[in-house]
């Protein structure tokens, strides 16, 4: 079966068809006398064991849940209700079916009943109905299973504003707890938002003739994540919905798929295009048990009008005639915070006319006013996703629609990304001299990820062509190539450079050029960070880039770069004592000691024992006092007692406090990682400081790294001049200024060998 997935379709049936039969030989058997005996039947006539001649009448046995839909995977366990007329032997015959289910090794959920005793579970318990509604009958009497599904459904549709009342808080929490398939990356297959459960709720509501059936993409999209579940359940050999990392790849090769990345972008799709229908359920829903629909009909826009909570066509406007129209009405949509009829959407997509090259002025103006409706936008791009009406418009789309972003930083797949730092850029429109290019800039910054090589690079070049495609003017399309080349600029920078260094402000002040693109560059920053999660952006980041955006503006402006600041009063005075002095405030650690190699990195050994992450270190100097500032964060929890950190701060200072042994104490009590991780990598970036040799080391990030490096660092002569420190999921980015004894650069080829050599060792 491997590769031909609609063989798994087929294997599910059969498996199903399988059990039918297994399950109908073990009800006839269960029916019979003892051990195949002559005797009496409940109707008083002879019969033998396995004769159905009355043996039957009065009992059926009935699949729910997977079985019930003939929808088996090798590791479905089975759902089952025995249904009885009141038979006094029903307690023997359950047990002739279950035991020997359950010696097999299969998972049994089971109950016995009467008819009405089924119908009065399921008017009180939202599964037991949910299982009922999609019944099947397997083996005895059929007249039990229809007369069981039949009053089931009937109660079910007579209350069915309550019962969908209640289908719909659980189908809410459910999603609460599991997150939207399409953005995981460990999906639940079965439980999260967009997955099996969702299409089975809308077959739910569909039973209640409120709304339709799920259409042929949802069923599409559903036997999609089936047949993941199903090769899930090949690779793992047991019954699991949770389709973990480590397990990604072997599923991907089951099902004929070139990779993990190939597999977790079709299910992202099929889990979107099950979100947007369900939502689309609910929305009918609402309006059919709402009552009547007001209906008038107010324009928003030249051949738009609002009908009913939707928007749709004005009469007369012909999509044919007005190749606008589509983003016309989707901006008119979002500007109301009101969603596009799905009739409305269908009609834009089959017959709007392809956007003239270059696009319009108006075409530009609906785009940017669409975009500019901040997080209304987003279900509205979602319609016209769902409809194939972006790929028309920006052909480029295609290369990251569904596009997974597989580390756990970034929350959305590449596509939703762009759109929500998009929606989040239209909260700075107020604060840049060019709103609109800031929207078009958020909406393509990551639009290179769709191309081999560096998405920053790669991304300029295809945003230069979209730019022109749109109709921007040369002088705006520069702009827009710049923004996206250097939309990492700012926090890259802030985060992993000296901003005291002179270097590191005359680099970003050459990148950006003018302080129109520093303001859309800021701007994008924060929305980009926001749009990835929150291990992407925090205060900590938020305030650094601010600081950094306050230096190249002042020097844009004609300033001279500002000197490296001397220490400041608090520090000065502190220096003064000597050394031995040690401050800790919230986030703020300041340890005041005598000059001496390895300091930095001994003090970060203690923050490390004490659960204290490092995320930005500098040092200065007052004659043979050394100061050191240190930005940190607890790993989780309350901050530790600052009598306790002083304290073994002065015990390491004193060298009484072994730090090595207790930082191996607590990397032994850490659970191992999950799944590989890509080996650490050290580089010796050039040109970035005229005074320092940089050194950025990425690693998988522990307890005590910095410690490690640092300790390298020493055992190969060098001096921590300043740290720059991130940590974004489970990866560690740091950047280390370094000098040698003499306060001095590194240029010696074996030198530098030698400590990128040394630095890979400590990591391992």
């Amino acid at each position: 079966m491997r590769g031909d997935t609609r063989s798994y379709a087929a294997a599910r049936r059969e498996r199903a068809a399988d059990v039918d039969r297994w399950l109908t030989d073990l009800l006839r058997t269960a029916c019979g006398t003892p051990y195949g005996r002559p005797g009496k039947g409940p109707d008083g006539r002879d019969i033998r064991n396995g004769d159905e001649r009355g043996t039957l009448r009065g009992v059926a046995l009935v699949a729910v849940g997977s079985l019930g839909r003939s929808e088996l995977a090798p590791g479905s366990d089975l759902d089952l209700v025995l249904l009885h007329d009141g038979r006094e032997d029903i307690a023997r015959v359950a047990d002739r079916v279950w035991y020997p289910v359950w010696d097999s090794g299969i998972g049994l959920d089971h109950s016995v009943r009467t008819v009405d005793e089924a119908a009065k579970v399921a008017r009180e318990d939202l599964k037991a109905v949910l299982g009922l509604i999609q019944a099947r009958h397997v083996a005895g009497d059929p007249e039990l299973t229809r007369a069981a599904r039949e009053i089931v459904l009937a109660d079910w549709r007579a209350d069915s504003r309550r019962r969908l009342g209640e289908l719909r808080e659980a189908a809410d929490r459910r999603a609460e707890t599991g997150g939207e398939l399409a953005f995981l990356l460990e999906p639940d297959l079965r439980d999260a938002h967009g997955g099996l459960r969702d299409v089975q709720a809308m077959q739910a509501v569909a039973a209640a003739w409120v709304a339709s059936a799920p259409g042929p993409r949802v069923r599409e999209a559903y036997e999609l994540l089936l047949d993941v579940r199903h090769g899930l359940h090949l690779v793992t050999a047991r019954g699991t919905d949770r389709l973990v990392l480590q397990e990604q790849d072997a599923v991907a090769g089951i099902l004929g798929l070139l990779d993990a990345e190939a597999l977790m972008r079709r299910i992202a799709e099929a889990g979107r295009t099950i979100t947007h229908a369900y939502g689309a359920t609910w929305r009918t829903v609402d309006r059919l048990l709402s009552g009547p629909v007001p209906r008038g009909r107010r324009p928003l826009a030249d051949g738009v009008v609002e009908h009913g909570g939707e928007v749709v066509l004005a009469r007369g406007a012909d999509p044919r005639k007005d190749p606008v129209l589509v983003l016309r009405a989707a901006a008119a949509a979002a500007e109301a915070g009101l969603p596009l009829a799905p009739a409305t959407v269908t009609t834009l997509a089959a017959q709007s006319p392809p956007l003239p090259v270059p696009w319009p002025d108006e075409a530009r103006d609906a785009l940017v006013a669409l975009l500019g409706a901040g997080r209304a936008a987003v279900p509205v791009w979602e319609e016209l996703d769902q409809a194939g009406v972006l790929v028309r418009l920006i052909p480029d789309w295609e290369r990251v629609r569904h596009r997974p972003q597989r580390n756990p930083v970034h929350r959305y797949t590449v596509d939703r990304h762009l759109i929500e730092t998009a929606a989040g850029a239209a909260a700075f429109t107020r604060e840049v001299s060019r709103p609109d290019l800031l929207l078009i800039c958020a909406l393509l910054h990551d639009i290179g990820k769709g191309y081999p090589g560096d998405h920053s690079s790669t991304g300029a070049v295809v945003a230069r062509d979209i730019g022109v495609r749109m109709g921007l003017p040369p002088a705006d399309v520069e702009i827009l190539e710049t923004v996206v080349r250097h939309h990492l600029l700012l926090p890259e920078t802030a985060t992993r450079r000296d901003l005291d260094d002179p270097v590191t402000i005359s680099r970003v002040v050459e990148a950006v050029g003018s302080r129109e693109v520093l303001e859309l560059l800021a701007a994008l920053a924060v929305a980009d960070g926001n749009a990835t999660g929150p291990a992407a952006w925090n205060s900590w980041k938020a305030s650094l880039v601010s600081d950094l955006v306050r230096r190249v503006r002042s020097v844009l402006s004609g300033a001279p770069p500002r000197p490296a600041p001397a220490l400041s009063a608090r520090q000065a005075a502190l220096a003064r004592h000597g050394g031995g002095a040690i401050r800790v405030s919230g986030g703020s650690v300041t340890v005041v000691a005598p000059d001496r190699s390895g300091l930095l990195w001994h003090a970060a050994g203690v923050l490390a024992a004490h659960r204290m992450v490092v995320r930005a270190a500098s040092a200065a100097s007052a004659g043979s006092t050394a100061v050191i500032e240190f930005s940190v964060v607890p790993e989780y929890g309350t901050p530790p007692d600052p009598a306790t950190l002083e304290a073994d701060l002065r015990l390491v200072l004193a060298g009484r406090l072994d730090i090595e042994e207790r930082l191996a104490r607590r990397t032994r009590s850490l659970r191992p990682a999950r799944v590989p991780v890509a080996p650490p990598r050290v580089t010796l970036v050039d040109d970035a400081s005229l005074t320092a040799t940089v050194v950025e080391v990425r690693a998988h990030d522990r307890p005590g790294l910095l410690w490690r490096i640092g300790r390298a660092f020493g055992e190969c002569g060098l001096d921590v001049r300043a740290a720059r420190v991130e940590t974004l999921g489970a990866e560690a980015v740091d950047v280390f200024y370094v000098v040698d004894r003499a306060g001095r650069p590194l240029a010696d080829r074996a030198q530098r060998a030698q400590v990128r050599d040394q630095v890979l060792s400590a990591l391992r």
